[in-house]
């Protein structure tokens, strides 16, 4: 089939969403602690962006009703879900109280930490940069922790598994 080639703008919104939905992202809670309480979202915008020193980072729309408690933040957490955990990636998506009834932990800095996620990133923010209509926040890792487990994966609009680890052809870095 013949790549289709477009100027992403306005009226093309649908078309870049697709385009971009082409690409297979893990899922995250990212959680912080506000003087209200704490505050979780799911993300899909979450990279590594360096090892020495180790940080990360996410992005969270401007239009979300959690922006200001990101964006306010100085510590915040990141949790890479796992393949079964896609109803909790659910109840953050559509909730900012997600925590009611649920059992979770607080870092040193306050920070809700949930259990069970295949990793965790507990970071300082380091930076926070203008991405359109999103806020770029940069985090330093203060702590990490990891098991083994699928990823949960989120692409073309959908959730779903990683069919395997097998390397026909590993690639080289």
């Amino acid at each position: 089939m013949p790549m289709k080639s477009f100027v992403p703008g306005p009226e093309r919104k649908r078309e870049f969403r697709d385009a971009l939905g082409r690409f297979a992202t893990g899922v995250t809670i990212i959680t912080t602690v506000t003087q209200a309480g704490p505050v979780g979202i799911t993300a899909n915008s979450f990279a590594s962006v360096s090892l020495d020193p180790p940080i990360v980072l996410w992005s969270i729309g401007r239009h979300s009703k959690r922006f200001d408690a990101f964006a306010d933040c100085e510590n915040f957490a990141v949790h890479v879900l796992g393949a079964e955990q896609l109803d909790l990636g659910r109840r953050f998506a559509r909730s900012g109280d997600a925590f009611a009834g649920l059992a979770f932990g607080e870092n040193e800095a306050g920070v809700p930490l949930l259990t069970e996620c295949l990793s965790r990133f507990e970071c300082s923010r380091v930076a926070a940069h203008d991405g359109g209509d999103h806020l770029i926040m940069l985090g330093q890792v203060t702590a990490a922790t990891l098991r083994d487990g699928e990823p949960l994966l989120f692409a073309r609009g959908e959730y779903g598994r990683f069919d395997g680890f097998s390397r026909p052809d590993r690639l080289e870095t």
